[in-house]
């Protein structure tokens, strides 16, 4: 790397940094950042600039580490990626622009313009590469997560399960669902299954469609199936987009819809003073 360059931003720093900082808060107006509050904002711009101008001078394995703790936590925030790669950008023009500001010789210039190409190439591809990494690893770990937690057949009395279904389901969640009813099932050797949409949002034609499905396995391997926590809105979406379910019994709550799977399996619930 240039010793110029280097030499220039040892030299300017504070100035630097309030320049960088005052043009990131523009660009942070502009982003998607508004959420974040001020106090994390300004603490993990500040992170990122500091890095910039106490590394500048490291090679890219040492460069590397720090960059992988940064990009990391950015992640977790839920920062794009525009953010780090238009920060490097203005940090290079900050310092191109003062380093230039006073030279008049067009060959000078030229030659520092590919200096810093030189120098800021291969940290603008290492931060991009750490970031999506980062970014990867995230999203694997969320995606592992979520399959292990997602619709787990839940055994609530002899004979009767409930299947709690939270979020939006697509096809590749729709298979997850349909493997775990069915391993359930004779796991727990159910005669009545209760598939609980309360915190499905959008019940559309392809979500019916795959409920369908799952309910007309569950029938073909000895057991029956009920659709419970169907919502006013739910019910619309239903009947505005025609799909059948008359071969599913429906409740509107799960607790009508325990009753129901109770009487299907010659049982009630009643209060202790009605025993006899």
């Amino acid at each position: 790397m240039n010793q110029n360059i280097i030499t220039y931003i040892d030299e300017n720093r504070e100035t630097i940094f309030n320049q960088w900082i005052e043009g990131m808060d523009e660009i942070g107006e502009k982003k998607e950042l508004k959420a974040i509050s001020d106090k994390v904002y300004l603490s993990t711009s500040r992170e990122y600039i500091n890095l910039l101008l106490n590394n500048i001078s490291k090679d890219l394995d040492n460069l590397s580490v720090i960059l992988t703790d940064f990009a990391e936590k950015i992640v977790r925030f839920g920062w794009p990626l525009i953010y780090v790669t238009e920060g490097l950008s203005l940090f290079g023009k900050i310092v191109f622009e003062g380093m230039t500001k006073e030279e008049t010789d067009d060959s000078q210039k030229v030659a520092l313009m590919y200096d810093f190409d030189q120098w800021l190439r291969p940290v603008y591809n290492e931060i991009v590469k750490t970031y999506t990494g980062s970014w990867e690893h995230t999203v694997s770990m969320q995606k592992i997560a979520l399959q292990e937690l997602a619709a787990p057949l839940i055994p609530v009395f002899d004979k009767i399960s409930v299947m709690p279904l939270v979020g939006t389901i697509d096809t590749e969640r729709a298979r997850q669902i349909m493997e775990n009813l069915l391993q359930g099932v004779v796991k727990h050797r159910a005669e009545v299954v209760l598939i609980d949409i309360t915190g499905v949002p959008v019940v559309d034609t392809m979500v019916a469609h795959h409920i369908i499905q799952a309910a007309e396995a569950v029938r073909l391997v000895g057991a029956k199936c009920l659709l419970v926590g169907i919502r006013p809105e739910i019910a619309q979406t239903i009947v505005n987009l025609g799909i059948n379910l008359d071969q599913i019994i429906t409740k509107n709550s799960l607790k009508k819809g325990i009753e129901t799977a109770l009487e299907m399996t010659n049982r009630k619930i009643v209060t202790a003073g009605d025993q006899k």
